[in-house]
Parts: C-alpha cells; structure tokens; sequence
C-alpha cells in the first residue's frame, strides 16, 4: 500500500461525505456510500487506505473455537497485520446477527496505528469499543461471536460492504454520517475538489442563514453569486 500525500490526507481530513459523494457523482460513482454503517460514537474524519477481511457464511465443522489456534486464520492475521495508517474494512455480507470483532481486537488494531474499522456486521463490546478513539462503524451491536455466523477467508480481496464495492487501497473516509468509498485514483482530484465545494458551501450556508432564497446561489446559477462569493472569500482569507 502507498501512502496518501499530506495535502489530500488534510483536505479528506476537513470534508464532508456528504460533499464527497457529489463530487464523486461528478464522475459517474452513483454507489460510493455505505449503507446501513453507523459511528458507534462521534468524532474526527476518518481517512485511510482500505485493508480488507472477507468472510463466508460460517459452517458449524469448520467454525470452532479451536480455529483460532490457527495462526493463518484470516481474521487474526487482519488484526495483526494491518498496516499503519489503514483502515480495516470487514465485509460480513450485512449480517448483524454475530460479532465481526470485539474490544480486544478493535485495541489491538488501534495499538497498531489502524486508521479506523468499518464492518456491515455488528461488533460485539460494542460500547468498550465506542469509548476508544479510533474511528468505528458497524450496523448494530452484536454480541455472539463471529464463529457462529461468519468464517473469514481472505486478505485484500476485492470486497461489498454496506452494497458497496470496496478494493483494497480504496480511501475510506468516515465522518459522524457515515463512511464513503474512493477509488484510489480519484482521491487527489476528489479531495481538491471537495475542498473547494466545502468553501461554497459555507459561504452559501451564511447566506442562507441570513435569509437569502436558495434560487441563484445554490446551485449559482446568478452570476453575482460567484461575484459575492470572491468577495466573501477574500474578506475570510479563505
């Protein structure tokens, strides 16, 4: 994995997903965005390169505790393998009904320097892990372990989660809505570009609040918008 440049890591870092899946609609990407992911507590922007955990349906043969003396079990070699600055993204199919991870691992990954951890599964010690400071997503709490229900088979292979096709080194960016998908690639230009949209918007946003209809300036299809938003902006530094 390659490293995000310091300027799109701060703009990625000050954005919205909201901005982030228009400007990636600009492009063509309808299905950026996670479904049915949540925050388990509010916080900064997450941002990383997506490191990714597949998991099948578990079989009851296979999936026993003593699996975990396996050191290749993929799920264990995630936690301790994901790299710095990374963010683990659990495909679970959207299956809620048993843990994808738990505190202890959510900690040990942290340790680690990961990023964040995004699943469409649960996580069982759902509140130990919202009282830490690494960025956490998932469906709803969920406290059986994953052996009953998900078996872990791969590292990086391409994954869906939340209906979202996610490859690994995709930039995950994570703020209290939700969780966006950027194709690697695009994440410079995206990043710039949300950026600068972010600046219109707060300018608009001002506007607005001062009692200004919508009709003109957002979208600003009056001339004098954007003639006002140079002003503005100089007036802010921004």
């Amino acid at each position: 994995m390659t490293t995000l440049a310091a300027r799109t890591l701060e703009r990625l870092t000050t954005v919205s997903t909201a901005t982030l899946t228009t400007a990636l609609f600009k492009r063509g990407l309808r299905n950026v965005f996670l479904q049915e992911v949540a925050r388990l507590s509010p916080g900064p922007n997450m941002v990383g390169f997506a490191y990714t955990l597949r998991t099948i349906p578990a079989r009851e043969d296979v999936d026993v505790l003593d699996s975990f003396k396996d050191r290749s079990n993929p799920q264990r070699r995630a936690v301790e393998e994901c790299p710095d600055g990374a963010v683990l993204v659990v495909d679970s199919r959207g299956d809620a009904q048993a843990a994808s991870l738990g505190a202890i691992l959510a900690t040990r990954l942290a340790l680690r320097g990961c990023a964040g951890i995004v699943t469409d599964g649960g996580y069982r010690d759902s509140p130990d892990i919202a009282a830490m400071a690494i960025p956490a997503y998932h469906k709803r709490p969920s406290a059986p372990t994953n052996l009953t229900r998900h078996h872990a088979v791969a590292i990086n292979d391409p994954i869906a989660c939340g209906g979202v096709a996610v490859f690994a080194g995709d930039v995950m960016v994570g703020d209290n809505e939700g969780v966006v998908c950027i194709p690697a690639h695009l994440a410079e230009e995206v990043a710039e570009e949300a950026a600068e949209m972010t600046v219109f918007e707060d300018f608009v946003q001002e506007r607005v609040r001062e009692g200004a209809s919508t009709f003109g300036l957002y979208p600003p299809t009056d001339p004098q918008t954007m003639e006002d938003f140079a002003r503005w902006r100089k007036e802010r530094g921004r």
